[in-house]
Protein backbone atom coordinates (compact mmCIF):
# COMPACT_ATOMS: atom_id res chain seq x y z
CA UNK A 1 0.00 0.00 0.00
CA UNK A 2 1.35 3.25 -1.05
CA UNK A 3 1.49 6.36 1.62
CA UNK A 4 -0.95 8.05 -0.03
CA UNK A 5 -3.39 4.91 -0.03
CA UNK A 6 -2.49 4.57 3.51
CA UNK A 7 -3.29 8.11 4.29
CA UNK A 8 -6.63 7.66 2.83
CA UNK A 9 -7.01 4.78 4.15
CA UNK A 10 -7.14 6.22 7.92
CA UNK A 11 -8.84 9.27 7.26
CA UNK A 12 -11.91 6.99 5.52
CA UNK A 13 -13.65 6.49 9.07
CA UNK A 14 -13.21 10.34 9.79
CA UNK A 15 -14.17 11.26 6.17
CA UNK A 16 -17.45 9.20 6.52
CA UNK A 17 -18.71 10.47 10.20
CA UNK A 18 -17.99 13.71 8.79
CA UNK A 19 -20.15 13.47 6.14
CA UNK A 20 -23.36 11.43 8.26
CA UNK A 21 -23.38 14.41 10.39
CA UNK A 22 -24.79 17.58 10.92
CA UNK A 23 -24.02 20.71 9.43
CA UNK A 24 -21.87 22.79 11.21
CA UNK A 25 -24.01 26.42 12.05
CA UNK A 26 -20.95 27.81 9.76
CA UNK A 27 -22.07 25.24 6.44
CA UNK A 28 -25.45 26.39 6.90
CA UNK A 29 -24.85 30.03 7.10
CA UNK A 30 -22.75 29.32 4.17
CA UNK A 31 -25.23 27.79 2.29
CA UNK A 32 -28.16 30.34 2.77
CA UNK A 33 -25.78 33.33 2.18
CA UNK A 34 -25.21 31.35 -1.18
CA UNK A 35 -29.69 31.65 -2.27
CA UNK A 36 -31.73 34.27 -2.92
CA UNK A 37 -34.41 35.69 -0.21
CA UNK A 38 -36.28 32.14 -0.84
CA UNK A 39 -39.96 32.66 -1.25
CA UNK A 40 -43.15 30.21 -2.55
CA UNK A 41 -45.70 27.83 -2.02
CA UNK A 42 -46.45 24.69 -0.64
CA UNK A 43 -47.28 23.08 -4.42
CA UNK A 44 -49.84 20.43 -5.91
CA UNK A 45 -51.08 21.19 -9.03
CA UNK A 46 -55.00 21.80 -9.14
CA UNK A 47 -55.71 18.33 -10.74
CA UNK A 48 -54.72 16.61 -7.53
CA UNK A 49 -56.39 16.03 -4.18
CA UNK A 50 -52.93 14.43 -2.34
CA UNK A 51 -49.54 13.31 -3.58
CA UNK A 52 -50.50 9.91 -4.41
CA UNK A 53 -53.02 12.01 -7.57
CA UNK A 54 -49.50 13.90 -8.41
CA UNK A 55 -47.79 11.34 -8.70
CA UNK A 56 -49.24 8.66 -9.39
CA UNK A 57 -48.55 7.81 -13.26
CA UNK A 58 -52.27 7.72 -14.56
CA UNK A 59 -52.56 10.95 -12.53
CA UNK A 60 -49.14 12.67 -13.32
CA UNK A 61 -49.83 15.97 -15.41
CA UNK A 62 -46.70 17.64 -16.61
CA UNK A 63 -48.21 20.63 -18.52
CA UNK A 64 -50.44 21.60 -15.76
CA UNK A 65 -47.36 21.56 -13.87
CA UNK A 66 -45.69 23.38 -15.90
CA UNK A 67 -48.68 25.72 -16.12
CA UNK A 68 -48.77 26.58 -12.42
CA UNK A 69 -45.32 26.81 -11.97
CA UNK A 70 -45.63 29.42 -14.78
CA UNK A 71 -47.93 31.87 -12.47
CA UNK A 72 -45.79 31.22 -9.64
CA UNK A 73 -42.50 32.57 -11.09
CA UNK A 74 -44.25 35.65 -12.91
CA UNK A 75 -45.26 37.17 -9.45
CA UNK A 76 -41.27 36.62 -8.20
CA UNK A 77 -41.63 32.99 -6.56
CA UNK A 78 -38.46 30.80 -6.54
CA UNK A 79 -39.34 28.05 -4.46
CA UNK A 80 -42.08 25.52 -3.88
CA UNK A 81 -42.18 23.04 -0.76
CA UNK A 82 -43.44 19.33 -2.50
CA UNK A 83 -44.70 16.38 -0.69
CA UNK A 84 -43.83 13.03 -2.05
CA UNK A 85 -45.28 9.61 -1.28
CA UNK A 86 -43.67 6.05 0.24
CA UNK A 87 -45.88 4.09 -1.40
CA UNK A 88 -45.37 5.45 -5.17
CA UNK A 89 -41.74 4.69 -4.69
CA UNK A 90 -43.02 0.94 -3.61
CA UNK A 91 -44.80 0.39 -6.33
CA UNK A 92 -41.97 1.31 -8.96
CA UNK A 93 -38.72 3.43 -7.99
CA UNK A 94 -37.70 3.99 -11.24
CA UNK A 95 -40.35 5.11 -12.84
CA UNK A 96 -41.23 7.34 -9.42
CA UNK A 97 -37.76 8.61 -9.99
CA UNK A 98 -37.90 9.77 -13.37
CA UNK A 99 -41.33 11.47 -12.69
CA UNK A 100 -39.76 13.22 -10.14
CA UNK A 101 -37.04 14.17 -12.56
CA UNK A 102 -39.38 15.38 -15.07
CA UNK A 103 -40.94 17.97 -12.09
CA UNK A 104 -37.70 19.11 -11.28
CA UNK A 105 -36.61 19.99 -15.20
CA UNK A 106 -40.22 21.94 -15.36
CA UNK A 107 -39.12 23.75 -11.98
CA UNK A 108 -35.98 24.66 -13.22
CA UNK A 109 -37.53 25.73 -16.55
CA UNK A 110 -39.25 28.51 -14.44
CA UNK A 111 -36.15 29.07 -12.03
CA UNK A 112 -37.99 27.38 -9.24
CA UNK A 113 -36.10 25.06 -7.01
CA UNK A 114 -38.12 23.07 -4.82
CA UNK A 115 -37.20 21.99 -1.40
CA UNK A 116 -38.85 18.32 -1.17
CA UNK A 117 -40.85 16.44 2.01
CA UNK A 118 -40.19 12.59 2.42
CA UNK A 119 -42.53 11.97 4.98
CA UNK A 120 -46.00 13.90 6.28
CA UNK A 121 -47.96 12.63 9.38
CA UNK A 122 -51.13 14.95 8.61
CA UNK A 123 -54.72 14.14 7.37
CA UNK A 124 -56.16 10.43 6.65
CA UNK A 125 -53.62 8.03 7.56
CA UNK A 126 -54.81 4.95 5.85
CA UNK A 127 -53.08 6.09 1.83
CA UNK A 128 -53.92 3.63 -0.68
CA UNK A 129 -52.13 3.13 -4.14
CA UNK A 130 -54.52 3.39 -7.22
CA UNK A 131 -57.60 6.00 -8.20
CA UNK A 132 -58.11 8.39 -5.48
CA UNK A 133 -61.32 9.42 -3.84
CA UNK A 134 -63.37 12.43 -4.86
CA UNK A 135 -62.98 15.17 -2.78
CA UNK A 136 -65.54 15.91 -0.49
CA UNK A 137 -67.82 18.84 -0.98
CA UNK A 138 -67.23 21.80 0.80
CA UNK A 139 -64.27 20.45 2.55
CA UNK A 140 -60.70 21.43 3.50
CA UNK A 141 -57.84 18.79 2.46
CA UNK A 142 -60.20 15.95 1.87
CA UNK A 143 -58.15 13.35 0.51
CA UNK A 144 -54.74 14.47 1.51
CA UNK A 145 -52.96 11.29 2.70
CA UNK A 146 -50.30 10.46 5.58
CA UNK A 147 -46.82 9.16 4.50
CA UNK A 148 -46.24 6.56 5.90
CA UNK A 149 -49.45 5.71 6.82
CA UNK A 150 -50.69 4.16 10.07
CA UNK A 151 -50.11 0.16 9.02
CA UNK A 152 -46.73 1.04 7.79
CA UNK A 153 -46.05 3.59 11.07
CA UNK A 154 -47.46 0.34 13.60
CA UNK A 155 -45.35 -2.18 11.46
CA UNK A 156 -41.39 -2.77 12.13
CA UNK A 157 -41.27 -5.48 9.18
CA UNK A 158 -41.90 -2.20 6.42
CA UNK A 159 -39.51 0.11 8.04
CA UNK A 160 -36.42 -1.29 5.87
CA UNK A 161 -39.22 -0.49 2.81
CA UNK A 162 -39.21 3.12 4.24
CA UNK A 163 -35.35 3.32 4.53
CA UNK A 164 -34.98 1.84 1.03
CA UNK A 165 -37.58 5.13 0.41
CA UNK A 166 -35.47 7.87 1.97
CA UNK A 167 -32.09 6.88 0.56
CA UNK A 168 -33.47 5.95 -2.81
CA UNK A 169 -34.93 9.49 -3.27
CA UNK A 170 -32.22 11.12 -1.53
CA UNK A 171 -29.27 10.02 -3.25
CA UNK A 172 -30.26 10.10 -6.74
CA UNK A 173 -31.34 14.14 -6.22
CA UNK A 174 -28.18 14.38 -3.68
CA UNK A 175 -26.18 16.25 -5.88
CA UNK A 176 -29.01 17.62 -8.15
CA UNK A 177 -28.54 21.55 -7.97
CA UNK A 178 -32.43 21.96 -8.88
CA UNK A 179 -33.08 20.31 -5.54
CA UNK A 180 -33.10 23.43 -2.66
CA UNK A 181 -33.69 21.24 0.12
CA UNK A 182 -35.30 17.86 1.84
CA UNK A 183 -38.08 18.72 4.42
CA UNK A 184 -38.02 14.88 6.25
CA UNK A 185 -41.27 14.87 7.98
CA UNK A 186 -43.94 17.35 7.78
CA UNK A 187 -45.56 17.83 11.34
CA UNK A 188 -44.54 14.33 12.43
CA UNK A 189 -46.40 14.68 16.03
CA UNK A 190 -50.30 15.96 14.61
CA UNK A 191 -52.27 13.59 15.77
CA UNK A 192 -55.43 15.29 13.68
CA UNK A 193 -57.53 15.92 16.38
CA UNK A 194 -60.33 17.66 14.36
CA UNK A 195 -60.34 15.14 11.61
CA UNK A 196 -58.62 11.63 12.03
CA UNK A 197 -57.49 11.90 14.99
CA UNK A 198 -59.90 9.37 16.35
CA UNK A 199 -58.50 6.43 13.55
CA UNK A 200 -54.99 7.26 14.44
CA UNK A 201 -52.71 5.09 16.38
CA UNK A 202 -52.71 5.81 20.42
CA UNK A 203 -48.93 5.56 20.33
CA UNK A 204 -48.62 7.25 17.16
CA UNK A 205 -46.23 10.32 18.72
CA UNK A 206 -43.93 7.25 20.48
CA UNK A 207 -44.03 5.63 17.32
CA UNK A 208 -43.08 9.22 15.15
CA UNK A 209 -40.08 9.45 18.10
CA UNK A 210 -38.72 6.29 17.48
CA UNK A 211 -38.78 6.07 13.40
CA UNK A 212 -37.58 10.10 13.15
CA UNK A 213 -34.07 9.82 14.17
CA UNK A 214 -33.65 7.20 11.80
CA UNK A 215 -35.10 9.16 9.14
CA UNK A 216 -32.49 12.12 9.39
CA UNK A 217 -29.96 9.39 9.70
CA UNK A 218 -30.94 7.31 6.35
CA UNK A 219 -31.22 10.53 4.64
CA UNK A 220 -27.82 11.89 6.10
CA UNK A 221 -26.33 8.83 5.21
CA UNK A 222 -26.78 9.49 1.37
CA UNK A 223 -24.40 12.97 1.95
CA UNK A 224 -26.77 15.40 0.52
CA UNK A 225 -25.48 18.90 -0.75
CA UNK A 226 -28.96 20.26 0.37
CA UNK A 227 -29.84 20.81 4.20
CA UNK A 228 -32.29 18.82 5.72
CA UNK A 229 -34.98 19.89 8.13
CA UNK A 230 -38.02 18.81 9.79
CA UNK A 231 -40.38 22.01 10.95
CA UNK A 232 -41.48 22.76 14.21
CA UNK A 233 -45.38 23.63 14.22
CA UNK A 234 -46.71 24.08 17.88
CA UNK A 235 -45.72 25.18 20.80
CA UNK A 236 -43.55 27.84 22.51
CA UNK A 237 -39.41 27.32 21.11
CA UNK A 238 -38.07 30.57 23.38
CA UNK A 239 -36.47 27.81 26.29
CA UNK A 240 -34.96 24.11 25.74
CA UNK A 241 -37.88 23.27 28.77
CA UNK A 242 -40.53 24.26 26.76
CA UNK A 243 -39.66 21.67 23.81
CA UNK A 244 -41.89 18.52 23.53
CA UNK A 245 -39.72 15.28 22.98
CA UNK A 246 -40.75 16.03 18.97
CA UNK A 247 -39.25 19.54 19.55
CA UNK A 248 -36.16 18.47 20.66
CA UNK A 249 -35.11 16.07 17.70
CA UNK A 250 -36.20 18.48 14.79
CA UNK A 251 -34.26 21.17 16.18
CA UNK A 252 -31.38 19.43 16.70
CA UNK A 253 -30.91 17.47 14.11
CA UNK A 254 -32.09 19.76 11.46
CA UNK A 255 -29.46 21.61 9.33
CA UNK A 256 -31.32 24.82 8.64
CA UNK A 257 -34.39 25.30 11.30
CA UNK A 258 -37.98 25.64 9.50
CA UNK A 259 -41.51 26.16 11.51
CA UNK A 260 -44.81 26.98 10.75
CA UNK A 261 -46.83 29.88 11.64
CA UNK A 262 -50.49 30.67 10.45
CA UNK A 263 -50.62 33.72 12.96
CA UNK A 264 -51.18 37.18 12.95
CA UNK A 265 -48.03 39.42 12.69
CA UNK A 266 -46.66 39.93 16.14
CA UNK A 267 -47.36 36.20 16.51
CA UNK A 268 -44.92 35.35 13.50
CA UNK A 269 -41.84 37.90 14.67
CA UNK A 270 -42.68 36.21 18.17
CA UNK A 271 -41.80 33.01 16.42
CA UNK A 272 -38.72 33.80 14.53
CA UNK A 273 -37.63 35.38 17.57
CA UNK A 274 -37.56 32.00 19.90
CA UNK A 275 -35.77 30.21 17.01
CA UNK A 276 -32.72 32.71 16.42
CA UNK A 277 -31.44 31.46 19.39
CA UNK A 278 -30.24 28.11 17.47
CA UNK A 279 -27.77 30.27 15.33
CA UNK A 280 -29.23 28.78 11.97
CA UNK A 281 -30.72 30.01 8.81
CA UNK A 282 -34.43 30.50 9.50
CA UNK A 283 -37.68 28.76 6.56
CA UNK A 284 -40.94 29.18 7.30
CA UNK A 285 -42.51 26.50 5.65
CA UNK A 286 -46.11 27.36 6.13
CA UNK A 287 -47.76 30.54 6.42
CA UNK A 288 -50.63 32.57 5.29
CA UNK A 289 -53.74 31.89 6.62
CA UNK A 290 -56.54 34.70 5.46
CA UNK A 291 -58.94 33.77 7.99
CA UNK A 292 -56.38 33.53 11.03
CA UNK A 293 -55.21 37.19 10.26
CA UNK A 294 -51.90 35.72 8.23
CA UNK A 295 -51.33 36.83 4.75
CA UNK A 296 -48.93 38.38 2.70
CA UNK A 297 -49.12 41.95 3.60
CA UNK A 298 -48.66 41.24 7.19
CA UNK A 299 -46.25 37.89 7.16
CA UNK A 300 -43.89 38.67 4.03
CA UNK A 301 -42.39 42.12 5.34
CA UNK A 302 -41.54 40.53 8.85
CA UNK A 303 -40.09 37.68 7.38
CA UNK A 304 -37.64 39.87 4.13
CA UNK A 305 -37.08 42.35 7.30
CA UNK A 306 -35.94 38.67 9.71
CA UNK A 307 -34.00 37.26 6.29
CA UNK A 308 -36.77 34.31 6.94
CA UNK A 309 -38.01 31.94 3.35
CA UNK A 310 -41.34 32.63 2.68
CA UNK A 311 -43.19 29.44 1.77
CA UNK A 312 -46.82 30.04 2.18
CA UNK A 313 -49.56 27.22 2.32
CA UNK A 314 -51.41 26.59 -1.29
CA UNK A 315 -50.63 28.30 -4.73
CA UNK A 316 -53.97 27.02 -7.06
CA UNK A 317 -57.14 26.60 -6.39
CA UNK A 318 -57.92 23.20 -7.07
CA UNK A 319 -59.22 19.55 -5.87
CA UNK A 320 -57.16 19.84 -2.37
CA UNK A 321 -60.32 22.53 -1.37
CA UNK A 322 -57.67 24.35 0.50
CA UNK A 323 -58.99 27.66 -0.08
CA UNK A 324 -61.70 26.44 2.32
CA UNK A 325 -60.89 27.03 6.35
CA UNK A 326 -60.03 24.14 8.75
CA UNK A 327 -63.61 24.70 10.28
CA UNK A 328 -64.96 23.00 7.04
CA UNK A 329 -64.31 19.75 8.55
CA UNK A 330 -67.23 20.47 11.02
CA UNK A 331 -69.07 23.07 8.98
CA UNK A 332 -68.24 22.17 5.25
CA UNK A 333 -69.09 25.06 3.02
CA UNK A 334 -71.30 22.82 0.37
CA UNK A 335 -72.90 25.35 -2.39
CA UNK A 336 -70.94 28.41 -0.59
CA UNK A 337 -67.65 30.27 -0.97
CA UNK A 338 -66.68 31.33 2.69
CA UNK A 339 -66.03 35.27 3.38
CA UNK A 340 -62.45 35.15 2.39
CA UNK A 341 -60.29 32.56 0.68
CA UNK A 342 -58.33 30.53 3.85
CA UNK A 343 -55.20 29.75 1.63
CA UNK A 344 -54.28 29.85 -2.30
CA UNK A 345 -52.73 32.65 -4.46
CA UNK A 346 -54.44 31.97 -7.86
CA UNK A 347 -57.74 30.74 -9.13
CA UNK A 348 -58.14 27.64 -11.49
CA UNK A 349 -57.41 29.86 -14.69
CA UNK A 350 -54.76 31.30 -13.24
CA UNK A 351 -56.46 35.20 -12.49
CA UNK A 352 -55.36 36.04 -8.84
CA UNK A 353 -57.45 35.76 -6.08
CA UNK A 354 -56.68 38.83 -4.70
CA UNK A 355 -54.11 40.85 -7.32
CA UNK A 356 -53.27 43.28 -4.48
CA UNK A 357 -51.30 39.97 -3.12
CA UNK A 358 -49.89 39.21 -6.06
CA UNK A 359 -48.81 43.12 -6.99
CA UNK A 360 -47.55 42.55 -3.21
CA UNK A 361 -45.39 39.23 -3.63
CA UNK A 362 -43.85 41.07 -7.11
CA UNK A 363 -43.00 44.34 -5.35
CA UNK A 364 -41.48 42.81 -1.60
CA UNK A 365 -39.18 40.68 -4.03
Amino acid sequence: MTRRELLASSLAPALLSAATTRWSEQQAKDWYARQPWLIGANYVPATAINELEMWQAETFAPQRIDLELGWAAAIGMNTMRVFLHDLVYQQDPAAFRKRLDTFLTIAAKHKIRPMLVLFDSVWDPFPKLGPQRAPTPGVHNSGWMQSPGAAALTDPAQHPRLEAYVKGIVSTFANDKRVLAWDLWNEPDNKNGNSYGKKEPPNKVQLVLDLLPKTFAWARSANPSQPLTSGVWQGDWSSDSKLSPTDRIQLEQSDVISFHNYGKPADLERAIQSLQRFRRPILCTEYMARGNGSTFQGSLPILKKHNVAAINWGLVEGKAQTHLPWDSWQKPYVNREPAVWFHEVFRKDGTPYKPEETNFIKQIR
